[in-house]
């Protein structure tokens, strides 16, 4: 398995995102860009995002213990730039 640049996941975020699950999201997504504030994501997108990602890297990823760790730390949302990290932690 080759490991993708942060810049390289960002790109290939952003392409998932911009068309995911059929909402179209017509701004631009960078690393600010917010999951439920600005890309109106419900809790069940997250699960959906997190197979998503899987079936797009085809890798196995740690998604769901992050998305509790988010939540034990009482997070509201999470911002794309933070899923990169995670991302480019884990490929």
């Amino acid at each position: 398995m080759t490991s993708k640049t942060r810049p390289e996941i960002l790109s290939e975020l952003q392409e998932i995102l911009s068309d995911f699950q059929g909402q179209t999201y017509d701004a631009p997504i960078d690393e600010q860009t917010m999951f439920f504030q600005d890309l109106g994501f419900a809790s069940i997108d997250a699960v959906v995002l997190g197979e998503t990602l899987e079936e797009h890297f085809q890798t196995k990823l740690d998604f769901n213990p992050f998305l509790s760790e988010l939540a034990a730390k009482q997070v509201k949302d999470l911002q794309v730039g933070e899923l990169v990290d995670f991302l480019h932690g884990s490929l």
